[in-house]
């Protein structure tokens, strides 16, 4: 299999708090990753750093052998501009925990509103697209219904459809569920169950146990900003080596 991301001693850091210390990690073309750790431990901001969301301060990530925000010349890094940071974005999707659903627009143009403004897709296909990725997540009578009118699971999975509609390499998921009520958390994760099922490439930071034993190809347990450990899920969840691992898990499971 190759290999989808490629994170090498990435540092970050915001004023003197240190959030990232060195972070390499490697996730192979559809494989699912999944990212467990305390609040606090620099899972989100690995995350973002991926789509160049957060900028890092020392290493590289690319991302289907694409170096992610810069150029290599020599031995050096250049930013990018920002219009070519956007072009790779579109193939990296980033689903939210809040949604960041646009009010203003149905489910429907939420949905189609990338394709025709980024990728310039004529507006009769980008429709049929979505009506196709809601029939998908099981939001097909909803096209027309616009964000308040949805509850948080229904928000969350048109937010997977919208991300879906770029037709990215990989999807990252950044605690998709815990905004969420207790009930409608189940909905979300067979979403994106089926999704792995399916063959997406996927990094999912998440607090849902059961889920990362049932998905993850690998999961990987982060502290303090760095990874503690990281492997199959029968080998970190039900016999992790490290005592930082097994403290956490005591609290969790």
């Amino acid at each position: 299999m190759s290999v989808m991301v490629d994170i090498r001693s990435v540092h970050k850091s915001f004023g003197p708090l240190d959030v990232l210390k060195g972070i390499d990690l490697q996730v192979r073309t559809g494989e699912v990753t999944v990212v467990l750790g305390p609040s606090g431990s620099g899972k989100s901001t690995l995350l973002r750093t991926i789509n160049h969301l957060e900028k890092v301060d020392r290493g590289a990530i690319s991302v289907d052998g694409a170096l992610i925000g810069y150029r290599r010349s020599g031995d050096k890094l250049h930013e990018l501009p920002e219009r070519e940071v956007l072009k790779q974005r579109i193939r990296i999707g980033f689903v939210f925990q809040n949604f960041n659903l646009f009010p203003h627009l149905t489910v429907l143009e939420n949905v189609i509103e990338a394709p025709v403004a980024a990728l310039k897709r004529p507006r009769d296909q980008a429709v049929a697209t979505a009506r196709r990725l809601l029939e998908r997540v099981g939001l097909a009578d909803k096209a027309d219904a616009y964000p308040r009118q949805l509850s948080g699971g229904q928000q969350q999975r048109v937010a997977i459809a919208r991300a879906l509609a770029l037709e990215p390499k990989l999807l990252l998921f950044d605690e998709p569920t815990s905004a969420l009520d207790p009930e409608l958390v189940g909905e979300v994760l067979d979403v994106i169950k089926d999704l792995a099922h399916q063959g997406t490439t996927m990094i999912v930071v998440t607090h849902e146990i059961g889920f990362a034993r049932e998905v993850a190809d690998t999961v990987v347990f982060m502290d303090d900003g760095r990874i503690v450990e990281q492997g199959p899920p029968a080998e970190v969840l039900d016999r992790p080596r490290h005592e930082r691992t097994r403290t956490f898990l005591s609290k969790v499971l």
